[in-house]
């Protein structure tokens, strides 16, 4: 007797990628981000698209290039032929974090762009990483001369000086100054695979919390949840979105998951009093 198979759901696909830090599936965790706005999203299409470009810029490159040469050959492919950049005129548009749309319009924010051109450069052997730069995602890459960080919005790459005067007002903003500025160093440390997709998700996050879309917040929720299953002030979030679509029981056992767990003093009691006024209403 067969049984009908059934496909797994986005959430339980989602979670398959991220398991496990020593395989984290980067750019395929990044694709399935899509699922959630586009449910007949087939992926493997996307992933074959991308391969497809991999093999164009690999036809241009002589045997014996070095590193140095690919990077040029590949932001020369990226950038200019196939005018990939910033979505500047919309730049908070979910469709700039979903890849399937960026592959389509070449149009994305720096994360999302960085996460593609990261692809084709590992696919070109050049040793890359995403940097969790204050308020603009950045790439390093390993050349013989030593590294160099890039834009991934238009492929150039930038001086120490360049980099101090992105982040100064930051560092004004955050009180990192004078006695208390950090090295420049320590904001270009590596991002973790799963940092990178965490930073996509509350890209998506703030997008439609600000939209008061509470439908997609719920949705970016569970995906982080799955992604950080620790993070507490995910939990208080998600039941933030629980609350706002009137799921009194979901919403209940998140905030007081998260009341739990904290040892942030500063908005407990204002949830410790919204969980007391869901109660009430439910009750």
């Amino acid at each position: 007797m067969q049984f009908p198979y059934t496909p797994p759901s986005p959430l339980d696909y989602f979670a398959s990628l991220v398991y496990s830090d020593v395989d984290f599936a980067l750019f395929e965790a990044a694709v399935s981000l899509a699922q959630d706005e586009y449910p007949e999203l087939d992926i493997q299409r996307v992933l074959d698209e991308v391969d497809q470009l991999l093999a164009r810029v690999r036809r241009r490159l002589p045997a014996d290039a070095g590193a140095l040469h690919k990077l040029r050959i590949l932001n020369q492919f990226f950038y200019k032929d196939l005018g990939f950049g910033g979505n500047v005129n919309n730049y908070y548009d979910p469709d700039n974090s979903h890849m399937n749309a960026l592959l389509r319009t070449r149009r994305g924010i720096p994360i999302s762009l960085a996460v593609l051109w990261m692809e084709l450069a590992q696919g070109l052997g050049l040793s890359v990483r995403g940097v969790g730069f204050p308020g603009h995602f950045m790439v390093k890459v390993n050349l013989p001369m030593g590294q160099a960080v890039i834009d991934p919005m238009s492929g150039h790459s930038l001086s120490r000086e360049e980099l101090s005067e992105r982040l100064d007002p930051f560092r004004r903003r955050s009180g990192l100054v004078d006695e208390f500025e950090v090295p420049l160093g320590l904001y270009l440390q590596a991002a973790a695979p799963r940092d990178i997709i965490a930073r996509m998700l509350r890209n998506l996050k703030e997008i439609y919390r600000t939209q008061e879309d509470w439908e997609r917040t719920l949705a970016v929720q569970e995906r982080l949840i799955v992604l950080l299953p620790e993070s507490w002030p995910e939990y208080r979030d998600r039941g933030l979105a629980h609350a706002e679509l009137g799921h009194t029981d979901q919403a209940v056992a998140d905030l007081e998951c998260y009341l739990v767990h904290s040892d942030d003093l500063v908005d407990v009691d204002a949830i410790a009093d919204r969980v007391d006024e869901l109660r009430r209403q439910s009750g």
